[in-house]
């Protein structure tokens, strides 16, 4: 919740910012002002996505190290204690940990996600010559969809490095993947190119109706308040 209201927050005033001339009156966005401001919102997004993703991380390798192994003793018992042992060892940076992977990834996913998604509304309202906010459910579901996948065909193989680091060891001396470009080559050692799209399908398959549900609503939402 928090992170998607950041990010729609920020993708809303990313845009008006571009819009606005320097004299205070807004122009049309075009097309290249959409797609960079997905890549700004991707990039503050990070650092609030970075750490969600990062203890959820932790909590889920425990979770299925624990029904792997029925010996195994989870490190933390709860997100709290996981948060504690994080700050504990590594500062508050320790939260941050893969936050350079998730900037790689999130700064053109989202360029492409949310740019894409507003171009095509704007091509669709030009076909049908009405307004985007006049656009049918069908067609603004359709294009978030669309969005959601291009988000996973962008950079799929950059979050797999992204979720490694985020489950690695939080003491940095045991750590398997200290950084992006070790990572890359010890899961290219791992599996091959095949490696970095374990679970790919499933991703999206899921992509384009939970991606188009979500973007119409925040449309719909976006434009009530606007009113």
């Amino acid at each position: 919740m928090l992170f998607r209201s950041v990010m729609f927050g920020a993708f809303g005033q990313t845009k008006t910012w571009l819009a606005t001339r320097p004299d205070g009156t807004l122009r049309p966005l075009t097309n290249a002002d959409y797609y960079k401001a997905g890549a700004v919102t991707g990039t503050i997004a990070a650092f609030v996505e970075g750490p969600i993703d990062f203890y959820k991380s932790q909590i889920q390798v425990q979770i299925i190290r624990s029904r792997a192994d029925p010996n195994y003793k989870p490190a933390y018992t709860t997100v709290f204690d996981c948060v504690k042992a994080t700050i504990r060892t590594n500062g508050f940076k320790g939260p941050f940990q893969g936050l350079g992977a998730t900037l790689v990834r999130n700064a053109p996913a989202n360029s492409v996600y949310l740019g894409s998604f507003e171009v095509m509304k704007d091509q669709m309202a030009a076909y049908r010559n009405c307004k985007k906010t006049e656009l049918p459910a069908a067609w603004v579901i359709t294009a978030g969809g669309l969005g959601g996948l291009l988000y996973w065909l962008a950079i799929y193989p950059v979050d797999v490095i992204k979720s490694a680091m985020a489950t690695d060891s939080i003491e940095p001396s045991k750590r398997k993947y200290p950084n992006m470009a070790t990572t890359y080559k010890k899961l290219m050692a791992d599996g091959g190119p095949s490696r970095f799209y374990r679970g790919f399908t499933p991703c999206l398959a899921r992509a384009m109706p939970a991606n188009g549900v979500m973007l119409y609503t925040v449309d719909k939402v976006t434009a009530l308040l606007n009113k």
